[in-house]
């Protein structure tokens, strides 16, 4: 699904008791938009914007590359709760005019145990 403001929710608390919190890990996909992101580079932001995001989420891995054609930032963290993604999308919004995707990554054990459940053994 993918709204107004560029990002596509794909992560979404699965928990129906609010008071139980489950810690999602995600892929964040941000496409930084190349004009923004030059001039980002040309005024001494961009480095420091990209450190304090990184400060903020503490991903466990962040790569930087293109694609797509694009700058483009991929950050694996836990995410606590879906609260959390306005506050770490904004800035790249904001200061880059960014694209930006979140995915619900899982690990072998994740997939092990999610598959011990499977309906399909």
């Amino acid at each position: 699904m993918v709204y107004k403001s560029g990002i596509r929710w794909t992560c979404t608390r699965v928990c129906a008791d609010p008071k139980k919190v489950r810690v999602m890990r995600v892929l964040l996909r941000a496409h930084f938009d190349t004009e923004k992101s030059n001039e980002a580079i040309r005024n001494g932001t961009l480095g420091k914007m990209i450190q304090s995001s990184v400060e903020q989420i503490k991903p466990e891995a962040a790569y930087f590359t293109a694609d797509e054609g694009e700058r483009t930032a991929f950050l694996v963290f836990d995410l606590q709760d879906v609260a959390q993604i306005p506050v770490i999308s904004e800035p790249f919004f904001l200061n880059l005019g960014a694209k930006i995707d979140y995915t619900p990554l899982m690990n072998l054990e994740d997939v092990e145990k999610g598959l011990s459940q499977s309906q399909l053994h």
